[in-house]
Formats: structure tokens, C-alpha cells, sequence
């Protein structure tokens, strides 16, 4: 179950990768404009359509990941994403990697395997009483809605960047944490049961805030405050609802020192990474 939940949840990373390269490359090819007309015409180039289906197939495999494993190891192996979409969209846009990017691309892959390794998350359980969700959404909608007001225009870019990309993280990781209970449900009791549950639509209006907050991180300020703040808020909230919701389990005592070392790893590659993106060009938004 845990090898099944490993390769979904990389195959939901590197499809969702192939998703946003293609995307990019069918944006850059197609004339400025907006609206109707631009989706229309994005929708005659072939590049487009296979974006599209990069982004429903990592969805598709997410879930298939989340059914098989805990969120606590699912959540984290998506911070592959990054850079798996900088390995696609580079040969698709004719650009080439500085080898400081390949450093970074390189740590950020150590240091998610040293964190997984050592932290070694456990867990098999899909569900969770309403006396445990009723306490993670307060905070979790709490921390979102605070978070978009301190952020308002006319603070400082970085900080909105920072605030708003770390409220996209936590509506991420709530996201997955819904999703894990409604494709558990699907599972267990079929297609009705999802239907009916809370859960299911839950996480439909989750992620599209996040969807949204993600963006409006990108426009307020650099890439550079936005995406760390995602990619380690996103993993940590994981790991919090995992262990809250789902009585999930990691490595402690002796243990942290190597998390600690592979957080530093994956926060100093996905800094690296940040900073080379907007050289190669066609992946900083």
C-alpha cells in the first residue's frame, strides 16, 4: 500500500508538472488577449489539451495516492512538482538549466528523501469524527480568512506574497486532507456515499480557494516570498491534519535532527529554484 501510495503521488506530481508546462508553452504561443476569446483559442492548440490533461491526471492520482497512504507522506512528495515542471519546460521552451539550478533540483530531491526517510509516516485510517474536523477547520478557515486580511493592498510585496502563498498551503493541505476522507468513502461505501458526503464538496471549494489564493500570491509580489512559503506550509500543515485527523505517526527524538537537515535541504533548493526560474523564463507564473 505504501509503494502504491509513493508512485501515485509521484505521478501526480510530475503529471501535474507536464500540466502547467503545457499550459505555459500553449500561453506563450497564442497572441496577448483574455477571456472568452483567448480560452478558445487555447482550446485549438494541441499543447493546451495536454495540459488539461496533466492537471485532471494529477488529480486522478492524488487521490489514488491518498486512498493507499497517509497524507502525512502524500502531501510532502508533491513538492516534487517544482521541480519536475522545470525539467519538463525547459527542453519544451528550448531553454537550458544553469547548474546552479541543478544544485537546487538536487537538494530539494535529498532533502524530501532524508525528511520521508526519517520521518517514516504511518497511518491507515481514512476517517474522521466530526469532533476532530470541527477543531482543524476552525483553525485552518481561521488562519485563511486572517491571513487574506493582513495581506491587503498596500502592504509590502513581499509580505503579501509570503502571507498569501502560505494561505494557498493551508487550503492546499485541507484540500487533500477532504479529499483523503471523501475517495475513502468512495471506496468503502461507493458512489452514493461520495456523493452525499460533506467531504466531497468540501474539498471542491478548498482547493479552488486555493487555486485562487495561489494566484493572487503570484500577482502581489515575487516568486521567490510566495513559493517557499507553499511548498514547506503546504508539507507542515500536512503533516499536522495527519496526525490530528487521521492518528497518523512520525519518527521523533533522535529522528528530528535528520528532518530538520532534509528541511533545510528542500527550503535552500526551492530558494535556488526560485531564483533561476525567472531566468529560464515561461515557469514563474
Amino acid at each position: 500500500m505504501i509503494v502504491l501510495a509513493v508512485l501515485f503521488a509521484l505521478l501526480g506530481a510530475a503529471s501535474n508538472a507536464m500540466g502547467t508546462a503545457f499550459q505555459r508553452k500553449a500561453a506563450a504561443d497564442v497572441a496577448s488577449g483574455g477571456g472568452l476569446r483567448l480560452l478558445l483559442e487555447l482550446a485549438r492548440r494541441p499543447s493546451w489539451l495536454i495540459g488539461i490533461t496533466g492537471v485532471v491526471g494529477a488529480a486522478v492520482f492524488q487521490a489514488l495516492a491518498l486512498v493507499n497512504g497517509p497524507l502525512a507522506l502524500v502531501q510532502p512528495l508533491f513538492i516534487l512538482e517544482l521541480p519536475f515542471a522545470l525539467l519538463i519546460v525547459i527542453p519544451l521552451l528550448h531553454r537550458r538549466l544553469p547548474r546552479a539550478g541543478w544544485w537546487a533540483v538536487g537538494g530539494v530531491v535529498a532533502g524530501l528523501g532524508l525528511v520521508l526517510g526519517s520521518a517514516a509516516p504511518s497511518g491507515a485510517r481514512d476517517h474522521a469524527s466530526m469532533e476532530r474536523w470541527i477543531p482543524v477547520l476552525s483553525v485552518c478557515l481561521g488562519a485563511v480568512g486572517g491571513a487574506i486580511a493582513v495581506a491587503r493592498p498596500g502592504r509590502p510585496p513581499l509580505f503579501r506574497a509570503a502571507v498569501l502563498g502560505s494561505a494557498s498551503a493551508i487550503s492546499n493541505a485541507l484540500t487533500a486532507a477532504l479529499l483523503k476522507s471523501a475517495t475513502g468513502t468512495l471506496a468503502d461505501h461507493g458512489l452514493y456515499a461520495f456523493l452525499t458526503t460533506w467531504h466531497t464538496y468540501g474539498f471542491a471549494v478548498t482547493g479552488v480557494t486555493a487555486v485562487l489564493l495561489l494566484e493572487n500570491a503570484l500577482q502581489a509580489g515575487p516568486l521567490a516570498a510566495s513559493q517557499p512559503a507553499l511548498t514547506i506550509g503546504d508539507a507542515t500543515v500536512s503533516l499536522f491534519l495527519g496526525i490530528v485527523l487521521f492518528e497518523e505517526s512520525i519518527r521523533t527524538g533522535w529522528w528530528l535532527l535528520p528532518e530538520a537537515i532534509g528541511v533545510g535541504l528542500i527550503l535552500w533548493g526551492v530558494l535556488r529554484l526560485t531564483h533561476v526560474v525567472p531566468h529560464i523564463g515561461g515557469v514563474a507564473h
